[in-house]
């Protein structure tokens, strides 16, 4: 069954709340799979530009309606988010007392619609803005606008604030939590609260209905072309979430480790595995009589010791000579002055700075 599954159990009486690290973990589910999915995206549009551009390009609006459609799904079915149902809950609506209706009845439509609203919305909105944010940082330090521009002091006033909003936000979230935990709120998140709905676990009756229902879906046959195009779709979509249900179970640790391994705070460890080996220092022949030693000063030619006039870089080594000794030595002895490098004529870089 799609929504049910090997890894749903029954809560015991009395421990219908979740734990905090359960509720904590059913957040960062779908917070892994979006990476995962962007990076395959990016790979396939770096692969082939032309196909599978469009798809890194709308990413996140064709992920927020795949994930409306899943969370549309799960909160239809199963009165829970896709990955709520996942770790064995469900939503209630505050204020029911000691009721607990079924997973199978639903959410009332005010609390389902705001249920739907914030689990797709609220991330979908908070990424665009960290987009903008970085892009208007981008343009602060390249900007084109004049000094005194009123759009560049209101945006440069933007990015002073939004630090401080992104903090209070996330505080909320940190407080919340911490209430939570402590047994002074019902919702560990304050999205939660907004909707009017608190986590609860599953009970052996809500799989019971759950299995029934899904028994009842698959085995009623349907006789009217619209109704069976009904029926196709919401197989389609039924097998489409039991595969990401069930593919999970066996592969979130994979998503993580991609998360984890895509990471920004991960690149100086991944370049530090992946770097190439550190090539050995320049071999100086000061035993040959043609070899030039370093002067004490970097504006002096090492070649005729004296300063430099038309300063020329080799390209094989780095060292920077008068051209006309460069071209000469060169020329001569088909190798670097300093390190022995063989060097050709066309490895002289003229180099020009601003007092030339």
């Amino acid at each position: 069954m799609a929504e049910v599954g090997a890894h749903l159990t029954a809560a015991p009486a009395g421990e219908e709340r979740p734990s905090v690290f359960e509720a904590v973990a059913q957040d960062s589910l779908m917070a892994a799979v979006k990476p995962a999915l962007q990076h395959l995206v990016k790979v396939l549009a770096e692969s082939n530009p032309a196909r599978y551009g469009f798809l890194w390009q709308w990413f996140d609006e064709i992920y927020v309606l795949l994930d409306l459609l899943l969370q549309q799904h799960y909160l239809a079915r199963c009165s829970a988010s896709f990955s709520e149902n996942f770790y064995s809950m469900k939503r209630i609506p505050m204020g029911n007392g000691r009721q607990r209706p079924l997973a199978t009845a639903g959410l009332p439509k005010r609390h389902h619609w705001k249920s739907l609203l914030l689990l797709v919305l609220v991330p979908y909105l908070k990424g665009k803005l960290e987009k903008l944010v970085s892009s208007l940082r981008e343009e602060d330090e390249y900007s084109i606008h004049p000094p005194s521009s009123s759009w560049k002091r209101f945006y440069r006033a933007f990015l002073a604030a939004y630090p401080y909003v992104n903090m209070t936000w996330e505080g909320w979230f940190l407080i919340q939590q911490l209430c939570y935990i402590l047994g002074k709120a019902e919702h560990h998140s304050p999205l939660l609260k907004l909707a009017g709905v608190r986590l609860v676990r599953l009970t052996a009756e809500d799989i019971q209905a759950l299995e029934k229902k899904w028994a009842e879906s698959t085995s009623s046959q349907t006789h009217s072309f619209t109704s069976r195009v009904q029926s196709a779709l919401r197989r389609a979509l039924g097998a489409v979430a039991f595969s990401l249900s069930t593919g999970l179970s066996v592969s979130v640790f994979f998503l993580q480790f991609l998360d984890w391994w895509y990471s920004s705070e991960n690149q100086e460890t991944i370049k530090s595995l992946t770097a190439l080996p550190t090539p050995p220092p320049p071999l100086h022949l000061d035993h040959e009589p043609s070899s030039a030693v370093l002067p004490s000063l970097k504006s002096v030619c090492p070649l005729c010791r004296k300063v430099r006039v038309n300063a020329t870089a080799l390209a094989t080594s780095g060292f920077v000579f008068c051209y006309r000794c460069a071209h000469g030595f060169v020329k001569a002895h088909q190798r670097c002055p300093v390190t022995g490098y063989a060097t050709e004529l066309q490895h002289l870089v003229k180099l020009y700075s601003p007092e030339s």
